[in-house]
């Protein structure tokens, strides 16, 4: 019985870690998207989450 207890424990604390780090990556990308396409350029909000954009912008911070 307290090892049935004991694994539903720890399915719930699991579950918890995956629930936060889902909407902190939700958060993360509607931040990205707030601030690249409303108070940056204006340009799509979508683009910065396409890999090209990354690796433009990786590209102008190591100079390569």
């Amino acid at each position: 019985m307290k090892k049935n207890k004991n694994l539903r424990y720890v399915l719930r604390r699991l579950l918890l870690i995956f629930i936060v780090l889902l909407l902190g990556f939700l958060a993360l990308g509607i931040g990205l998207m707030v601030g690249y396409g409303i108070l940056g350029k204006g340009q799509d909000p979508w683009a910065i989450l396409s890999p090209a954009k990354w690796q433009e912008l990786i590209s102008k911070f190591t100079g390569n």
